[in-house]
């Protein structure tokens, strides 16, 4: 399906992580869709921003990049970007609408230089959204706890996430990969792809319970946000382990584009 006479409230916010590049189409404040791609080369990118960009795509972006954000991109509406791969950003420096947000456009105190910009805007959304302490955790290729209260970033961790633990024993030992599933894994199993999955699964889930818990000793009143890649996944898994602690839990898969969208109110 195309895409045809955008109007001047049209735009796209495309968030550059680690595994995948994520697509949010917005008109004015009205989220309209999103989409996961793969990252691009710098030729499958200069052919999507090219203004004479054809259809059908060619059949390297055939099964990479849906026709419906081909058909947007074609048409060149602004582009907001915030990436945590430097060497993407630079590739879609070609695209002729975009306005790269950094850390200085949020307005987050406290902050570091290295802190990552899917991190701020994801926490300073969550506690605009809400309007309390906010803990995001977020369940992409890494797993990542960040807090913050009344416009101040109080600090978080970083640990690897569910696919990238699955993914290193395969990489690292002779055993076998797994793809996750809905159903938990029994917890002392007795076959070694289960044993891989109980071990991950069951640890991930205890370490967000203890972050949790020691975020809410600190702020009983406080919003918790879980989104990223994995976040219905493992929420899923949370409501059958911890169902108190999930009721406090709201999952919200577009908070970074929930940021970037009052980045854009503020800045342009």
């Amino acid at each position: 399906m195309g895409v045809t006479g955008l109007s001047e409230s049209t735009w796209l916010a495309l968030a550059i992580g680690n595994s995948r590049l994520h697509w949010a189409w917005f008109e004015d404040d009205a989220l309209k869709q999103t989409w996961d791609t793969p990252h691009l080369s710098i030729e499958a990118i200069a052919t999507l921003t090219a203004p004479s960009l054809q259809f059908p795509l060619p059949e390297n972006l055939q099964n990479a990049v849906p026709l419906q954000l081909a058909s947007l991109l074609g048409q060149q509406p602004l582009l907001l970007i915030a990436s945590v791969v430097p060497n993407q950003t630079t590739f879609w420096q070609s695209y002729p609408k975009t306005w790269t947000i950094c850390l200085d456009h949020i307005p987050l105190r406290g902050t570091y230089p290295t802190l990552g910009i899917d991190r701020a805007l994801a926490v300073w959304a969550a506690t605009t959204i809400w309007n309390l302490p906010a803990l995001v955790i977020d369940a992409g290729t890494a797993l990542t706890f960040t807090g913050a209260n009344e416009g101040q970033f109080l600090g978080g961790a970083i640990l690897p996430g569910l696919q990238l633990q699955l993914r290193s024993l395969t990489q690292t030992a002779a055993l076998p990969f797994l793809d996750t599933q809905i159903a938990a894994p029994t917890r002392w199993a007795t076959h070694t792809a289960d044993a891989i999955y109980s071990g991950i699964l069951y640890t991930l889930l205890a370490g967000i319970r203890d972050f949790a818990e020691d975020w809410l000793e600190k702020f009983p009143k406080s919003a918790i946000a879980l989104t990223g890649g994995d976040s219905t996944l493992l929420f899923t898994h949370l409501q059958q382990r911890f169902p108190n602690l999930a009721t406090q839990i709201d999952v919200a898969p577009a908070l970074i584009f929930q940021g970037m969208q009052a980045v854009k109110r503020q800045h342009l």
